[in-house]
């Protein structure tokens, strides 16, 4: 608990619905703790009929800024002044700048999650992934894959308005990038079987395995997962869902969602502050080394 906050501390939030899981307050404010800097991170649970009044009320009261998160990525991007070319091509947003007035929207999701891969020595040049998902998280995966490089993106979807909203996004990456992208419905099975069959990583960028989903999973046959398969899911909370259970079972290198929790917060910390984040740290802190 800091001591020392003062009438020179400034706001940040985090707006979401539901909220009260997340581990970035936690996350955040050890960092601005450690490097001094006078920012309070909260969280505030905010759905859709409310995220409208939400951001009148950062323009406000002057907050620095906010995260974005479920359901709130894409609707948000309407009420900001301006977008980055990552929030433009994907259509979602978890960053908000706010820079004297201005409201700047950014996307970490992707940068996190492709910096989770790297620091975990898994090199995406050229490479495959399947994603599960065509929400907020998913899409802003999938556009950062691209733009770095990745050889090939299937992504799995129910058709939904997710997936309708998806495949404009495909057709921007499929004529500005050299990633060839494609959506399947995930009823398909055994279209599923056969994209990850020859897929270098598999990443659950849904809801499912947390709750109230948890102990479910979208992938129910886990011969799909070969030992040399990547599994990667976004939750981190469990830290360890009924897919990377199963892909454990199978003899597949997992990650859970913490990294890219961590790396996309780095993100957005530099984005409010300047500074570079202590990851290191925060792991040792949260006790994310056991």
């Amino acid at each position: 608990m800091r001591s020392n906050i003062d009438g020179h501390f400034l706001l940040i939030g985090l707006m979401a619905y539901p909220i009260r899981h997340s581990l970035s307050p936690q996350m955040q404010n050890t960092i601005y703790s450690k490097l001094n800097i006078p920012f309070i991170y909260l969280a505030f649970e905010v759905d859709q009929p409310k995220l409208a009044d939400a951001i009148k009320g950062l323009r406000a009261l002057g907050l620095r800024g906010s995260a974005i998160s479920m359901p709130n990525k894409q609707l948000v991007c309407q009420y900001l002044d301006k977008l980055t070319p990552a929030v433009e091509m994907s259509g979602a947003c978890n960053t908000i700048s706010n820079d004297n007035g201005v409201l700047t929207g950014y996307n970490t999701d992707g940068i996190g999650y492709m910096r989770m891969l790297a620091e975990a020595g898994i090199n995406m040049l050229d490479k495959k992934i399947t994603i599960l998902g065509a929400g907020g998280a998913a899409t802003a995966i999938a556009v950062q894959a691209a733009l770095d490089g990745v050889k090939e993106i299937a992504i799995f979807n129910q058709k939904d308005e997710c997936y309708k909203k998806i495949e404009s996004v495909i057709k921007k990456l499929n004529e500005q990038t050299k990633c060839k992208v494609h959506i399947t419905d995930l009823a398909d099975e055994n279209e599923l079987r056969r994209q990850i069959a020859d897929s270098d990583v598999l990443c659950n960028a849904t809801g499912v395995g947390m709750k109230p989903l948890e102990g479910q999973s979208l992938i129910t046959d886990p011969t799909i997962l070969r030992s040399d398969l990547v599994v990667t899911d976004c939750i981190y909370s469990p830290r360890k869902t009924k897919l990377l259970e199963m892909a454990e079972q199978q003899g597949c290198k997992t990650l859970n969602g913490i990294g890219m929790m961590l790396w996309q917060g780095a993100a957005q910390i530099k984005i409010w502050t300047g500074e570079d984040a202590p990851i290191d740290y925060v792991k040792e802190q949260m006790g994310f080394n056991d």
